[in-house]
Order: structure tokens, then sequence, then C-alpha cells
């Protein structure tokens, strides 16, 4: 085909091979081309190749209008958003046409006109696919006006004509998106009657605006997104309209910790400055998806309203920030983050869960404190044997010594600040714990044995083998049993309810 940029009129177009066709043949055209290469088509979108992926491209290649139906930070709108991909990259239509109009098949009064009166002469401009996508968030405050469009009073006088006349329509979103993808978000929010005026756009494609009997076969790919909790909390899809949606796709949530891993990997806002300088093993990122994971399962979380992604891609974030800031407070060329570092990420996680009664009652911070504490336990048993099976084993428990330590009375404070080698010294003060590191795990960096070493005393915190105290700025470990005899007046500050958050 001749270079687009050179074609400028009806006339050169009918020269080359440029068909009409639907915007959905469009994309279950190059949809084909893509599977038949094996290309993927959804570029960053990971945990859905064997289940939205697939129901989608069966959706597509059906010509079908789509509702994408999952909890929130499922992806939802980045999946509606990468569809655009699929569009030709380039597109002609009638230069100074509002609507877009296809050079060989007009639809406005202006398309019509144009080619009625400058035939092969009739210029033509080009658009990116970028600029054919438009989307719109459901609100309560949304018109027909909005969607679809109005008279313009203004537009009837400047221009004399009577109310009849097709050009003093002000056209709306929708209109707008003709021979593109149109997206709304949280479908139910939409008032029930805003939504009754898609029925025609979706099953007959025209539209209607007051009293005008206007047809406008309108030629768009509808994607909508909803979240099931709306359905019943805030509002609902009308059932003709959802009967008028052909194809309903379910999302989810990641199906396994290292799916999560990987998509907090990429979409975290780690600066280069921030990789270089910070150090983030493989366990704490595992431990940030685990917390997403015990979340979902908690007595204390509403699970229809479900626990975002945005959970661990903001407690990520604020993982490294934390160790960072004590790198800059200490004046270090480098840190690592350790354990007490998620003290940092507890308002991450407060604002994206939604409390049931129960969770209320303890309050988001001691919830957000257990949810770590949850998923340091299931992580404790991946990395070192059962605290608990080991102390009722006959054989000799490995965790004997540490406790024994901590039984003679001794106490372990890790505050947040703790430059690195204060911190150092104090794991290395607790007889036993290092060995018992190296017998598990011989072959880590001083960095992995320091941050393992801590993991452990959470972990026996966790199994009810250590008591484990919340400083404003830290944690401090004892013994269970002497703690609990303790009548000195400072134990409020080993009190969780008296915890910062």
């Amino acid at each position: 085909m001749t270079n687009k940029k050179d074609i400028t009129t009806l006339g050169q177009l009918k020269k080359t091979d440029y068909k009409s066709r639907s915007v959905k043949d469009e994309l279950r055209e190059n949809l084909i081309v893509q599977l038949q290469k094996g290309e993927g088509g959804f570029e960053g979108i990971v945990g859905f190749e064997d289940t939205v992926i697939p129901d989608l491209q069966t959706a597509i290649l059906s010509r079908h209008n789509i509702l994408l139906l999952g909890l929130r930070g499922q992806a939802k709108t980045r999946i509606a958003r990468l569809l655009v991909n699929l569009l030709d990259e380039w597109m002609p239509y009638i230069e100074g046409s509002e609507l877009y109009d296809d050079p060989l098949a007009p639809i406005s009064w202006f398309g019509h006109h144009e080619v009625l009166a400058k035939g092969d002469d009739t210029p033509i401009a080009w658009v990116h696919r970028s600029e054919r996508y438009t989307e719109k968030l459901a609100t309560p405050d949304v018109t027909v006006a909005d969607l679809i469009g109005d008279v313009d009073p203004i537009k009837a006088a400047t221009m004399k004509l009577t109310y009849s006349d097709e050009r003093v329509i002000h056209f709306g979103l929708i209109p707008r998106a003709h021979r593109g993808i149109f997206v709304i978000n949280e479908l139910p929010d939409l008032q029930a009657r805003i939504q009754v005026s898609l029925f025609n756009i979706l099953q007959e494609r025209d539209i209607q605006i007051r009293g005008f009997k206007l047809r406008l076969p309108l030629d768009i790919q509808f994607v909508f997104t909803a979240n099931p909790e709306d359905y019943t909390n805030r509002g609902s899809i009308v059932t003709p309209l959802k009967d008028r949606i052909e194809s309903q796709i379910l999302t989810h949530y990641p199906r396994s910790v290292e799916i999560s891993r990987k998509i907090t990997q990429q979409e975290a806002s780690i600066s280069a400055d921030q990789r270089a300088a910070v150090e983030a093993d493989g366990l704490v990122k595992d431990l940030v998806e685990q917390i997403a994971f015990e979340a979902r399962n908690s007595e204390y979380i509403d699970k229809k309203s479900g626990v975002s992604a945005r959970l661990t891609i903001s407690a990520y974030e604020n993982l490294i920030s934390n160790a960072e800031r004590r790198m800059l407070i200490n004046h270090e060329k480098n840190a690592f983050v350790r354990i007490s570092d998620f003290l940092g990420v507890i308002p991450a996680i407060t604002g994206k869960i939604e409390l049931v009664y129960e969770g209320e009652l303890e309050g988001p911070g001691k919830v957000a404190n257990i949810l770590i504490g949850k998923a340091i336990k299931t992580l404790m048993l991946q990395f070192f044997p059962d605290p608990e099976k080991s102390k009722k084993s006959k054989a000799p428990n490995p965790y004997a010594e540490i406790i024994n330590w901590f039984s003679d009375g001794n106490n372990l404070s890790l505050v947040d600040e703790l430059p690195q080698q204060e911190y150092k010294k104090n794991l290395n003060s607790v007889t036993g714990l290092k060995a018992l590191v190296k017998k598990f795990h011989p072959r880590l960096t001083e960095n992995q044995d320091l941050l393992l070493m801590e993991f452990v005393l959470h972990g026996l915190s966790e199994f009810s083998q250590l008591n484990k105290g919340f400083l404003d700025n830290g944690f401090a470990f004892s013994d269970m049993f002497n703690s609990l005899f303790n009548l000195q007046p400072d134990e409020d500050d080993l009190d969780i309810d008296d915890d910062r958050y």
C-alpha cells in the first residue's frame, strides 16, 4: 500500500487496496494474524494466560461486545486498554468529520455532504489507533446527553437551523467513538434509565435524541467493566442490557505467589537509584505477596470486596522506601530490606482492605499486623522446620538454644532506624541463631543470613515460642513465659494495642 501520508483524497484512497470493514471485523482479522504468528497480544497481563485471555480472544473472534466482571484490582481496565493494539495502526476518515466517517461509507450529514459535493476530491485524513479508544467512568451523575448527545440550541441559532435539522445535534461520547473502542468502567454505577439508553445502540446500532428519528448506524466495539459487589451495594446492570452484551468474562486474582510477585515487580514504581541502593531478597518479596493471600482468606476482611493487586504493589514500594529512609538517616551507602521494615507497609494495607464487623472491632492497624504475622508464619514452614512439631519431637529441638537464650532473661530490640552494624551485632548476640540459619541455608550472603536470622525470631513468635512486643518504631523479643508474669511498669511498651497504628 502507498504511504498513508501521501493519500489525501478519496480518489487516491480508492486506487489502493483499502476496503471498508467494521471495527469488530478489524479486531477479529488482526487477532487471527496474531494467533497465527503465536504472539501474545496482551503485554503486561500476567496470570490470565489460561483463563481470561482465551475467553477474551474467543469473544473477539465472535465479534461480541464484552463485559469484564471481577473484583477490584483484577486488571479489567488494563485489558480493555490493550484491545487498542488489535486495531489497524492508521485509519482513513473524511477530514473534518467529528465522527471519523469512513470515506467509503459515511454516516453523518457532514460526511455525506462532503462526498456528494466534492466526490473523489474529498479530503482524507488519517487517525492513529491510540485515538480510537474512548473510556468513560460510570458515575451516578452521567447523563444521556453525555453519552449519546443532545440538541444544541446555540448551534441552531448560530447556523439558523430548525430543531428538525440533524446538524443541530451535539454528539456525545458514544457517537464520537464511531469506528473505535468504547469502554464504560463500573457499569452498575450508571443509573438504570441511562443503561436503558444503550439498548438501541447495542442491538440496532442507532441512536435516539430528544425525539429525533435519526438513523445513525454506529460501528463500535463496546467493552464494559463491573464489580460483582456493585450488584448488591450500589447498583446493578439492568437485565435487558446484560442480555445484549454477548460475552461476560470473569477475571480473578493471581492464583499463586509466583504470579502475584511477577505482577508486583512489573508494576511497582521503583527508581533506578532505589534498585541500586536497596537490596530486596526473594523472601521479603514473597512475604509481600503472602500478605495479600492471607488478607483474601481473613475472617476480618470482606471477601466480596476483594483485596486489590494494588495492595502488594503499594506495600512493596513502601518496603523499599522504608529501607531507603533508614539508609539516608544513617548516612549509609546501601541497605537491604529487613523484616522490621514491614512496619512501613502497614499504611499501604490499611487503606486497601474493607473490614467486616469483627475487623472493625480489632482496628485496621491491628488487622494489618495480624496479616503480616500470618504471612511470616506461612513462609516460616518453607524455610525452616515446624517449631511446634520440633518442640514435641523426641529429636533435638533445633530452636532450643535460641529459646533458652531468651529464657535466661535476655531481650532483643530491633528498632526501625538501627544502623547496619548495630543490627548485625544485636542479631549475632542471640546464641544459636546464626548457627541455625547456617545449618539449613549454608550458602547465603551476609545480608541474607541476617535477614533469615531476624525472620526466625518473628517466626518463633508467631508459633508462640517467643514473645514479640510492638514498639513505636520496631519490635522487642523476649521469653514467652517471663513476659506473661512481668509486671514492670514499662510492659505497655510491648503491647500490640499501643503500636503506632
